[in-house]
């Protein structure tokens, strides 16, 4: 009777601790990864292991002319300009960036147009959405691809502290981890994890352009660009004028535009502006047909 019992209770036990293990699932990027990203992905690994001299001097620090640099960003940037040597891809300063101090890689996405937001909000931007869905980006709602950046802050201030580059996402039951290659944390490169929903990630710079943002006065970058040669194509904004600066001009088209459109005049490019312009611009490359015309031919 006493052994019945202890095997019943063996088996319970059994059967409720597996119920408790959560299976890991490797998540299946949403987008193709580049070619590209596959080596920069190879060549970053091929540095796990590589530790920091006892002095704090490091190889990356010294490609970077900063031999004793809090290398996080060195290292990435280091792969970067070994992927482009050993394969003739001109990845630096063209997909990533190269530098070395506090933010400076957060804005160049942001003036990419590759930037996301963890919490779907860019502090002097505003909100960001899918281009492909138009669908409001949540906190927390976007999975990073492999070879986004990571940006962390451990600061109140908010100043992009750390940097990682993603290798692959991960799932347990409702939690996302977020599996990284990274330097400088405390003093080697490594593999670590962290949790999507991690307070200390600021956001990605992506691989992919993948969203759209609010754009407002000062704003700089390649969204501003394309916003100020749409406006030129359809005749609110002169060509000559366009600089990738959210300056005044800018601003009194898209009030010109949210006029026309019945729209609350802000000359703030929002979301609800941003839909009714592309709009627009379809309509008008439909009834307008120079917008077809290719070196003098239909």
């Amino acid at each position: 009777m006493l052994r019945r019992l202890l095997c019943g209770w063996i088996i319970a036990l059994f059967i409720t601790s597996s119920a408790l293990v959560e299976e890991v699932v490797v998540i299946a990027p949403a987008y193709p990864v580049p070619d590209y990203v596959s080596k920069l992905l190879e060549v970053a690994k091929s540095e796990l292991g590589y530790q920091e001299n006892p002095d704090g001097s490091t190889k990356y620090g010294v490609w970077y002319n900063d031999p004793y640099a809090e290398w996080c960003a060195e290292y990435l940037c280091w792969s970067v300009n070994e992927t482009d040597q050993q394969y003739g891809t001109g990845l630096l300063k063209t997909v990533y960036p190269l530098y070395g101090a506090t933010n400076i890689g957060l804005q160049w996405f942001l003036r990419e147009g590759r930037y996301i937001a963890r919490s779907g909000m860019v502090n002097g931007w505003g909100t960001q959405w899918l281009k492909e869905t138009g669908e409001r980006i949540q906190p927390n709602s976007y999975i990073p691809q492999p070879g986004d950046w990571v940006f962390f802050s451990y600061t109140p201030s908010g100043d992009t502290t750390h940097v990682a580059m993603v290798e692959y996402t991960s799932r347990k039951g409702d939690q996302v981890m977020v599996h990284v290659l990274e330097g400088n944390n405390p003093d080697k490169v490594q593999q670590s994890v962290y949790a999507l929903n991690d307070w200390r990630i600021l956001g990605y710079g992506t691989v992919h352009d993948l969203a759209d943002i609010t754009l407002r006065s000062g704003n700089e970058g390649k969204k501003v660009t394309e916003l100020q040669q749409t406006l030129a194509e359809v005749g609110l904004f002169y060509k000559e004028n366009i600089s990738g600066r959210y300056d005044t001009r800018t601003i009194e088209a898209v009030r010109l535009f949210q006029n026309m459109k019945q729209l609350t005049e802000t000359g703030i490019y929002n979301q609800v502006t941003s839909q009714e312009l592309l709009l627009y611009l379809e309509e008008y490359r439909r009834t307008h047909n120079d917008a077809w015309i290719v070196d003098g031919a239909f």
